[in-house]
């Protein structure tokens, strides 16, 4: 039959490339190794038709394979992960269709705020299964590269909250809040008097809570708020693992919004996902476009050279750039560790399909961020033009 050697002509293409711990069962009992070795990876194709998925394995195509199910597939995710990509770059073009493409999408007020509640609002206690216990979603700070998940994060906001400088009775507002820990951490621990916003009903009812517990409501006010409706002014703003829902287009207005909120002596933090891709383009081999259906709709990754343009063209100075890509690809394989260990618990919380969805979105982004196909960056900001003598000489002081 034609499928037969095609499948045939692959697996054999394949097989010259890589000796892959690779085992193919399909449902007329054949069966394929694609290695000497023991295999650490077994795809089962139910029927003929789902094969199509196997040789056009783009990550996009892989992922809803498995997510679907129309392909079975057993195995330890990270290798499920490595394996995947192995197809996918011996098969597929880089220059092809599958390649780094950019493709911008229109944000709206309701169509963000749908996005960020189909991500954000699976459940909270969703999240609480393999996030730290202060359920913080971003990227960590492994100041020694030993530390454990929750030490990471706490080092994470310290290291914002001490980047930008924040001091007692300080105002600060926290775009896109999560469930409040960088918030609460900044009024405990230094003071700050803070406003934070999200547009995740979740977020928004469980950050209130943890706000009140901690007797911080006079300090800490939760917002359920678009950013573009904030008014007032702050001495410090901090915008982690946000801006990637703005979209490409919209980043100059979004940084002219952060400098009329930003008071004339105040400092600002952007922490967030860029792509290395210099013409803003999504993760290779379909995983752009795999995240975008399942994971974040309308998502868009900027390059950071392009952060800084709009930064510049929104009013602000970039005063100090750090990379942490590394440190998210450490976060995320945590989070996905995490994941795999109380799976049976997260299978009593969500579906099938989105316990697969979420099972090979973390490990598939460690693996991103391992591979330098995404970035994580911090870039610290205040007005521009403004007078030198108020600008700090080196960087000494964020590491006392």
């Amino acid at each position: 039959m034609f499928w037969e050697k095609k499948l045939e002509n692959w697996i054999d293409s394949i097989r010259r490339q890589s000796a892959l711990p690779l085992r193919l069962q399909l449902w007329n009992g054949q069966q394929f190794d694609f290695g000497q070795r023991a295999p650490e990876v077994t795809v089962r194709v139910p029927h003929a038709a789902a094969l199509s998925y196997l040789l056009t394995p783009s990550l996009a195509n892989l992922g809803k394979a498995y997510v679907e199910g129309k392909l079975e597939v057993e195995g330890r995710v990270n290798e499920i992960i490595q394996i995947a990509n192995a197809l996918a770059s011996h098969t597929l073009k880089p220059e092809g269709k599958f390649a780094r493409l950019a493709r911008p999408f229109i944000h709206t007020r309701k169509k963000d705020a749908e996005a960020i509640q189909y991500h954000y609002d699976v459940s909270n206690d969703f999240y609480k299964v393999w996030l730290d216990d202060n359920m913080v979603y971003s990227c960590a700070y492994f100041e020694n590269g030993d530390e454990d998940l929750a030490t990471a994060q706490l080092k994470k906001i310290d290291h914002i909250l001490t980047k930008i400088q924040v001091r007692p009775g300080d105002t600060l507002l926290d775009i896109g809040c999560g469930w409040g820990a960088l918030a609460i951490r900044a009024a405990q621990k230094y003071g700050a008097k803070c406003v934070g916003i999200t547009l995740s009903k979740n977020q928004y009812a469980l950050a209130r809570e943890r706000v009140e517990q901690a007797g911080l409501t006079g300090r800490v006010d939760i917002r359920l708020q678009d950013y573009r409706d904030v008014t007032g002014t702050y001495d410090r703003i901090t915008s982690v693992g946000m801006f990637e829902h703005v979209g490409v287009r919209h980043l100059p207005m979004y940084f002219t919004k952060m400098r009329s909120l930003l008071a004339d002596d105040g400092f600002a933090m952007n922490h967030g996902i860029t792509t290395t891709d210099v013409d803003n383009g999504e993760a290779a081999f379909g995983g752009g476009e795999f995240i975008e259906k399942y994971v974040f709709p309308h998502g868009e990754l900027p390059h950071i050279g392009q952060v800084l343009r709009a930064m510049q063209e929104g009013g602000l100075e970039a005063l100090d750039v750090e990379n942490l890509r590394r440190h998210y690809a450490r976060t995320c394989g945590l989070w996905a560790d995490n994941f795999e260990a109380q799976a049976d618990r997260i299978k009593g919380l969500v579906d099938d399909k989105r316990f697969r969805i979420w099972r090979v979105y973390l490990a598939g982004c460690s693996y991103a961020f391992a591979q330098d196909w995404v970035s994580l960056n911090q870039v610290v900001c205040t007005k521009a033009g403004r007078d030198i003598s108020a600008l700090p000489w080196s960087r000494r002081y964020m590491y006392q």
